[in-house]
């Protein structure tokens, strides 16, 4: 049966059409980036490991992803954002199924790293599509239309811990990668029926693979991320060694995109705009803290606090309905500065709260607990978003959009790391205490260093100067 056709671009507008294709596809890598955090205790069991060991298929999926999510945006914004959108989505259907396979913790995160890799095609790309859409219709795309991505981002990823442990408790752990399966074959089908096809470059302006992509810098970026990635995740018994490694090849990275000629990290342009590092920091800040509540408080939840897997996924419920709720009424105003204040104070304040929690906490303040996280959850991701595309070169916008996922999988592997460092072999409530107030003071230093930004745009996403 043939697919319907997209039509011109026009036609379709910034309309459900061209919004539900890509909501979909990005919902991908915050999902799975999530989903699996109530199946941790239940994948070791399987498999014989412990917390240290089942780390490695959350840090697998970051480490990946931040290499990845730059790369795919570079490849979006030379060769096509929705050739890269397809792509991306048949790969993670083929990880979905081998993941049913996977019989071994080494193959397991084998998965997770392809899934990582195919889900960060994703978000680049369709920033890039948003951009690309916007210059042929030759109007800014509504505030509705960066919301949907952000709420979908932020849905998905809250709703995540509680579709993983109904998922694991009704059909088991491996549902948690079957799930992914359905999800790519719908993207796929939606990407070629409704997004319009991409704009073929000038014939003067192609350029072979290697100046274009720029491999060998793209190689190096990777370098220094692995070495940091693995250094994190042995802070317990820090290997400087790697950090010398990372520090070595960053060297090597700087020296060559300074003289590539279309550099996979344009330093140039990330030295001269400084808002745009700056929202990059404060995002990576800002997911450090939410992503140690994911999954260090969830682990509390099932260790020290008793609760099964399923009522740990139903806790978590109201972060994601107030995620998104503050997502989309941040979104329709295309503020930066108000959304990101609101969140970061909440934020401030829910990790005070987090001091109270103990085993035997009412069920009543552990899901206010996890309605109050959810709205720095859900401000600051629409706020940094919002910024990020005012912000970003229009040439470079899936780039940029990668380094912006980049900075948010930063912040995920070091709050892993951080869990890691303060739980040990056991999700204590004196090592939830410990990384509560941790938390808290990168808070309270996230919300002066927002308050001093005066580079925070007041109003809607304009181009970048």
């Amino acid at each position: 049966m043939p697919l319907p056709s997209s039509g011109p671009p026009r036609s379709i507008g910034f309309g459900p059409r061209f919004v539900a294709p890509i909501v979909i596809g990005s919902m991908l890598n915050p999902v799975n980036s999530t989903m699996i955090s109530t199946a941790l205790v239940p994948i070791g069991r399987a498999l014989g490991t412990g917390a240290a060991g089942t780390a490695w298929l959350v840090s697998g999926l970051y480490a990946a992803s931040a290499v990845a999510q730059p790369a795919m945006g570079k490849v979006a914004d030379r060769f096509g954002p929705r050739r890269v959108y397809a792509a991306g989505l048949v790969l993670v259907g083929l990880a979905g199924l081998a993941g049913l396979r996977a019989g071994s913790l080494g193959r397991l995160i084998a998965v997770r790293v392809a899934l990582g890799v195919g889900t960060s095609a994703a978000y680049p790309a369709a920033m890039a599509m948003i951009r690309a859409q916007s210059d042929r219709l030759r109007r800014e795309p509504p505030g509705g239309v960066l919301g949907a991505l952000t709420i979908a981002g932020l849905a998905s990823a809250a709703v995540g811990p509680a579709l993983g442990g109904l998922l694991t408790g009704l059909a088991g752990w491996r549902s948690i990668f079957v799930v992914n399966v359905p999800l790519a074959a719908v993207g796929l089908l939606l990407t070629l029926a409704w997004l319009p096809k991409d704009t073929p470059r000038p014939a003067g302006e192609r350029e072979s693979a290697w100046t274009a992509l720029d491999p060998l810098g793209a190689t190096l970026f990777a370098g220094v991320t692995l070495p940091a990635v693995l250094f994190l995740m042995s802070l317990d018994h820090p290997r400087w060694s790697l950090l010398a490694l990372g520090g070595a090849l960053a060297a090597a990275l700087v020296t060559w995109e300074l003289r590539a000629r279309r550099p996979f990290l344009d330093l140039r342009m990330l030295a001269a705009n400084r808002p745009l590092v700056r929202t990059y920091v404060r995002y990576a800040t800002a997911f450090l803290v939410l992503y140690c509540v994911l999954y260090g408080y969830t682990q509390w939840l099932e260790e020290s606090a008793g609760h099964s897997t399923t009522a740990t996924g139903l806790l978590m419920l109201p972060m994601s309905v107030v995620a998104a709720v503050a997502s989309w009424l941040g979104s329709r105003r295309k503020r930066v500065r108000g959304p990101l204040l609101l969140g970061t104070g909440a934020m401030v304040v829910a990790t005070g709260v987090l001091l109270c929690a103990g085993p035997d906490s009412p069920v009543l303040l552990l899901v206010a607990l996890g309605a109050l996280f959810g709205l720095p959850n859900g401000l600051n991701a629409v706020g940094n978003q919002t910024a990020l595309y005012a912000q970003a070169p229009g040439e470079q916008t899936g780039t940029a959009a990668g380094l912006f996922r980049t900075a948010q999988y930063t912040g995920a592997i070091a709050a892993s790391s951080l869990i890691g460092l303060f739980y040990g072999d056991h999700a204590s409530t004196s090592g939830l205490h410990a990384l509560a107030l941790v938390l808290g003071a990168l808070s309270v230093l996230l919300l002066l260093a927002t308050l001093a930004d005066r580079d925070l745009p007041r109003g809607g996403p304009g181009r970048a100067a």
